[in-house]
């Protein structure tokens, strides 16, 4: 009872500010997006995959929003590789025909230069300019891609957090999109809206962080869900097994015998180049090449390259390839001690593989002595083994680890020692109290 009565006081204080934020929204207006839809048709044209109904549900969904006078805030959750980038793609080709500006934030050089080719790939025929800016440039291209953001020949710009610098000026930017919302701060994610109240949002997740499925659950943001998998795509084989070198030999071997890749995910910058010789110890027939990310961005490209162009067979890496890398031929993950790394990001980086129609596999191996929670996530990814869990997934570690102050920046919060279903009814009762 006397927990119910402190969190029942912190809920109050939470609802009234929730609310005076909703009220600033729903206060701010912008002129509805029109539809273009001949240059619409072509841009959808040249989109190679069947889109599945969640994603043709998620689209009408922005397109909806975006006919109003509101500003959109939107959160689209659908697993790795559910086709995530291309709402955004058509998102962002929206704004563009309606004389808009949109920027892209994305956590990682590797992630925007990945964005950025496919939306030049699909854009090349049509009316629509797009620029990257990150640390790859050198600082004169950088300078040049500034001056265009400002006097507006850029419509759609990728990058990284370099996007949120003070020198950025857009002239007309409307629509702000975030690819991997969990990897930003509250402070970033609100830097562009400061500026701009009427800016429309929209949000990209596998498995948002507790706070905003929260913002979603209590109504303040809109959720579309995608969880129906892309034809063709088969859930990925999870093993937890305690941590044994014979176990990766047999895996590594499966996988190079049916001429495959491997990530092996080893969480420690001063330790990887050991692991590196021990792998080479085991299976001294491989190609094997680390990143983390202390590397320099061009050193970095090029080991990627090089693993896309299969000259390579067992990438070592840190939690770097947590975000949106898309490389078909690499079906065998190796995560050397699971029990290091957060719910979501463990799920995260397992679908790292898995992105055909070939069978794949993940070995999460764990040490001797387990503390309670990591045994908790461990069990929990166990069972979330169909695709689209993501969701799923997203609430338990909402569960397990608290949903963190919503408005602030505490990430845990009061809902781990009262449960989930009661901290929403507690939150929904004050909003209805407050709103009478």
């Amino acid at each position: 009872q006397t927990i119910k009565r402190k969190i029942k006081e912190d809920v109050e204080k939470l609802a009234k500010e929730l609310l005076n934020l909703y009220a600033e929204k729903e206060i701010v207006k912008r002129a509805p997006y029109i539809i273009d839809q001949e240059l619409e048709a072509q841009l959808n044209a040249g989109f190679i995959y069947q889109e599945t109904p969640d994603q043709l549900q998620a689209i009408e969904d922005i397109k909806k929003d975006l006919a109003t006078l509101k500003p959109m805030d939107r959160i689209v959750c659908g697993d790795v590789g559910f086709g995530k980038t291309e709402i955004a793609l058509r998102a962002g080709f929206m704004s563009a025909v309606n004389g808009h500006q949109t920027a892209i934030i994305c956590p990682t050089t590797i992630l925007a230069n990945q964005h950025f080719e496919m939306f030049k790939k699909r854009l090349k025929d049509l009316p629509v300019k797009v620029a990257l800016l990150s640390r790859l440039q050198t600082k004169k291209e950088q300078q040049k891609i500034v001056a265009e953001i400002k006097n507006g020949a850029i419509d759609i710009v990728i990058g990284t957090h370099r996007v949120l610098s003070n020198d950025i000026i857009f002239k007309k930017l409307q629509l702000l999109i975030i690819d991997d919302e969990q990897r930003f701060g509250v402070k970033q994610k609100e830097k562009l809206r400061h500026k701009n109240p009427s800016l429309d949002m929209l949000s990209l997740s596998a498995t948002p962080i507790p706070r905003t499925i929260y913002l979603a659950l209590s109504s303040f943001k809109n959720i579309s869900l995608m969880q129906t998998p892309p034809q063709g795509r088969t859930a990925i084989t999870t093993e937890i097994l305690p941590y044994s070198a014979l176990k990766i030999k047999e895996a590594i071997e499966f996988e190079l015998a049916r001429s495959g890749q491997i990530y092996f995910l080893h969480n420690r910058i001063e330790s990887i180049e050991k692991t590196k010789k021990e792998l080479e110890t085991l299976i001294p027939s491989a190609t094997i090449a680390t990143i983390h990310g202390r590397m320099p961005e061009r050193e970095l490209m090029r080991i990627m390259d090089d693993l896309q162009k299969k000259k390579t067979h067992i990438l070592i890496a840190t939690t770097i390839i947590e975000n949106g890398i898309d490389l078909p031929n690499v079906n065998t993950i190796i995560i050397e001690d699971a029990s290091r790394l957060g719910l979501a990001q463990a799920y995260q980086i397992r679908g790292r593989v898995g992105r055909s129609d070939i069978k794949s596999f993940a070995y999460l191996f764990y040490p001797k002595n387990l503390t309670d929670i990591a045994r908790e996530r461990l069990k929990a990814l166990g069972e979330a083994k169909e695709l689209g869990a993501g969701y799923q997934i997203a609430l338990r570690d909402m569960e397990i680890r608290g949903a963190g102050n919503i408005l602030g920046r505490e990430q845990s919060g009061s809902i781990n020692k009262i449960g989930l279903n009661l901290y929403c009814q507690i939150l929904a009762d004050s909003v209805e109290k407050l709103r009478n």
